[in-house]
């Protein structure tokens, strides 16, 4: 008697999944061609023609697709100048909006308490 390994069970499995699979993918392919007899039918009977129809469905992937990318998109200040707030008194080259990570600079006049003396005045920009 033949002695059953591993190996071969795991192959005699493999080809039941492979008959499977060609079973499903053959009546997927019965169910698919009855239900395109009945939409032709139907687009024949309502004088769709086959552009009408891919226009139709053209449609349909555009609206998702222009909707992906609203999603995406960051806050509605994003890209947007902003007014800058701080200009460091040692050095006027270097300013900060007040958003994001601050520089060292400021960091530096916080822990001094001496941050609103970095405050840029409406007249002064």
């Amino acid at each position: 008697m033949a002695r059953i390994t591993v190996a071969n069970q795991l192959a005699a499995i493999r080809k039941q999944r492979e008959l499977l699979d060609k079973k499903e993918q053959a009546l997927k392919s019965k169910s698919h061609d009855k239900v395109l007899a009945k939409i032709i039918m139907l687009a024949k009977e309502a004088g769709l023609t086959a552009s009408d129809l891919t226009k139709a469905l053209g449609s349909t992937k555009s609206s998702k697709a222009s909707k992906t990318p609203k999603t995406i998109r960051k806050g509605a200040l994003a890209g947007k100048k902003v007014a800058l707030k701080y200009r460091n008194p040692s050095n006027p080259e270097q300013t900060w909006t007040g958003r994001g990570v601050s520089p060292a600079w400021v960091q530096a006049l916080k822990a001094a308490g001496t941050l609103d003396s970095a405050l840029i005045t409406p007249s002064a920009a």
